[in-house]
Parts: structure tokens; sequence; C-alpha cells
């Protein structure tokens, strides 16, 4: 038997109860998501969908969240000089890391303090 992953069809993050309208506010007016319909079956589970091209983030909620402040999702960017100005404008901080050969990336928090990864292959 014989397989192959093909793509990462979505990655989850997690966020308190009741925080739909701040993920709204973050995912699609500073990162630029589209948001996008849950199933009718899964909408009673709370939390948001969004989709960039072919990367989806499903933000689920949690009675008893706690932030993921070391696992995280990385998101390739093209154009991260532009994207960080993005962030600068909007009050948005970021850290910048230089630790990885061959990549421009930084690190956003999410407003639940989850962690993302942003880079670009130079």
């Amino acid at each position: 038997m014989s397989f192959n992953f093909k793509s990462i069809d979505h990655f989850q993050l997690a966020s308190p109860k009741n925080t739909e309208e701040i993920a709204r506010k973050f995912f699609t007016n500073v990162l630029k998501f589209q948001e996008i319909d849950k199933p009718e079956t899964l909408k009673s589970n709370g939390g948001v969908w969004f989709k960039s091209g072919s990367i989806q983030i499903h933000i689920g909620t949690e009675d008893h969240f706690i932030p993921a402040r070391k696992a995280h999702p990385a998101l390739e960017v093209e154009n991260l000089v532009d994207l960080k100005q993005h962030l600068i404008s909007n009050d948005i901080p970021f850290i910048e890391d230089k630790k990885l050969p061959g990549a421009n990336r930084i690190y956003v928090f999410d407003p639940f303090g989850n962690r993302i990864e942003i880079l670009e292959w130079i």
C-alpha cells in the first residue's frame, strides 16, 4: 500500500467562546482572508471559517481556551515587505525572525494569542 499527502486542507486555531466578531475583524480586515460559510451541521458549534486562495483557517471556540504560543501554522506570502507595512499601519505588532536560512519571516499573534508564522522564501 502506498499513499502521499497532497496538501493541507485547512488548519484550526482556537478562541474563547463568543469571539467570532473579533476573529472576523482580524482575519478579514487585517490578514485579508474571506469569510466562508460553515456547513449547517457545524454552525451550532460556534466559530468561524476563512479562506484565501487554497488556504482555509477554521476558528473554533472553546470553553477553557488556552492560546497556542509555540505550536503554529506557517503561511507563505508573496511580498512580505508590503504585509509588514500593512500590519504596521493597522497597529498589529509582529516579531521578525532571521533564523530560518533562505526565508524572511515574521510571527504575528491573532487577537486570542495564537502564534502565526508568515514567511517568504528568498
